[in-house]
């Protein structure tokens, strides 16, 4: 989406406007499904989540006015997909893809237990940041589509014309560059 329509959906949202929510759904809503359904793995939690997506930004925006929507609305989606899977995964294991991208990260990242002050997680998610702006810009991409956005691995090949094996040898080099990373500033 430009800048313009953004601005325009905050500018409905700020003014309490009940269409901006339907402009979200229509120009944000297959985005954002598709990253919550790659978390949980279940259409209707992602759609769930889709709906709590669209509370919550009425809820938030005012007072919160992001710089870039479209970023801000994938992280709450996100964040959102993420606590349904915690509550999940409390009552049973699933094997959703991003189950299977938080083992791959098990033995560089610490768990939410060993890192249970806020401080410290804000502290990893800004050596992670910093570590992020070390790589090059398809690289960091690659990481980006696997670990934040729950891409399988056949999603990254297809989007970037890579073969599967560059695909993976790119995140496990990039995962043991940050596993080294993370040693050298302490978090490990």
């Amino acid at each position: 989406m430009e800048q313009n329509h953004e601005d325009r959906i905050l500018s409905l949202l700020q003014k309490r406007d009940e269409s901006a929510l339907e402009q979200i759904r229509q120009d944000y809503g297959k985005l954002c499904s598709k990253l919550a359904y790659d978390i949980l793995g279940n259409r209707e939690d992602a759609e769930e989540c889709l709906s709590d997506l669209l509370l919550r930004t009425w809820q938030t925006i005012p007072p919160n006015m992001p710089k870039s929507l479209r970023g801000y609305l994938i992280t709450l989606i996100r964040h959102l997909a993420i606590d349904r899977y915690h509550v999940q995964t409390a009552q049973k294991r699933g094997g959703t893809q991003f189950n299977e991208a938080l083992d791959e990260l098990q033995d560089t990242l610490a768990s939410d237990e060993n890192v249970s002050a806020a401080v410290e997680k804000r502290e990893l998610t800004e050596a992670v940041n910093r570590f992020l702006e070390t790589l090059t810009p398809q690289t960091r991409k690659i990481f980006m589509r696997r670990y934040y956005l729950a891409d399988s691995v056949r999603e990254i090949v297809e989007y970037y014309q890579m073969s599967s094996s560059a695909v993976k040898i790119s995140l496990m080099r990039t995962r043991k560059k940050l596993n080294h990373f993370l040693k050298e500033e302490g978090f490990i």
